[in-house]
């Protein structure tokens, strides 16, 4: 703690204080304390957790990660097959387990969850794939799902970087499925000022204010869009009567008309 503390001592200006790193951060014993100690004595920074979330089948490691603001939890593939190709996982772990212990998560956690997804040409994108995984997460109850891909040399020589036209043709088949936003995170990067994108962005926030009333904050935080952008668009659907605007104590939340 006492690195932790000394950094921590200049007041840096941080969006999230991240637990990742090159192993999995939930196989650290000492993560509850120092996520309590975190919360405790830097209270204004937001935790972010990634995980691949094998270990939230067990409910002492979903206690300990509960104060984190945003987590963001893996999932590749939904079928044993797909699971055991893409992520190698030892041979008694089942894919079962791992989606119900993202789904005990979601629903004793409060905060924000990304789910994202790693795309494997050929494995995880085929449609009894993509069918699977839509399955999963509306079980599971994300706020966002990510679509990732490989975009460095890979542990194997046939895993390649998946061409934008075919993440996109998984984004739209996912997305006729599930009932949260879908985004693409590998190497797309929103323009503000191309239409199509702008009707994309649209399309986000249609997708999660029907289901929750969200402030520009949360929206920016949960679609990791720059609040300029949210705040521009929110306008043009408030004066197009698509969305109503409340102020409440936490700030103006936003909700969209049915």
């Amino acid at each position: 703690m006492a690195e932790l503390d000394s950094f921590m001592s200049t007041n840096p200006h941080l969006d999230y204080i991240t637990f990742s790193g090159a192993g999995e951060p939930t196989l650290n014993s000492l993560l509850g304390q120092i996520v309590n100690y975190i919360k405790a004595k830097y209270p204004s920074y937001k935790l972010a957790l990634l995980t691949n979330g094998i270990l939230f089948s067990d409910p002492e490691v979903r206690k300990e990660v509960l104060p984190c603001d945003i987590v963001l939890p893996s999932l590749d593939s939904a079928t044993q097959e797909g699971f055991e190709k893409i992520n190698r996982p030892c041979p008694e772990m089942k894919v079962e387990e791992l989606i119900e212990g993202l789904i005990h998560f979601r629903q004793e956690y409060k905060g924000i969850v990304w789910l994202e997804v790693f795309l494997v040409s050929g494995i995880n994108t085929i449609p009894q794939e993509i069918s699977a995984l839509a399955k999963a997460i509306n079980n599971i109850k994300p706020d966002l799902v990510q679509l990732n891909c490989l975009d460095r040399p890979g542990a194997e020589d046939w895993v390649k970087p998946i061409p934008l036209h075919t993440l996109k043709q998984v984004k739209e088949q996912l997305s006729q499925q599930v009932c949260v936003p879908v985004e693409i995170i590998a190497k797309v990067k929103y323009q503000p000022a191309e239409s199509q994108l702008d009707a994309e962005l649209i399309e986000l926030l249609h997708n999660t204010l029907k289901r929750r009333p969200s402030t520009a904050e949360d929206l920016s935080a949960m679609l990791d869009i720059h609040i300029n952008e949210i705040s521009k668009v929110l306008s043009q659907l408030y004066q197009e009567k698509k969305i109503t605007a409340q102020r409440e104590s936490r700030g103006v939340f936003y909700k969209w008309i049915s």
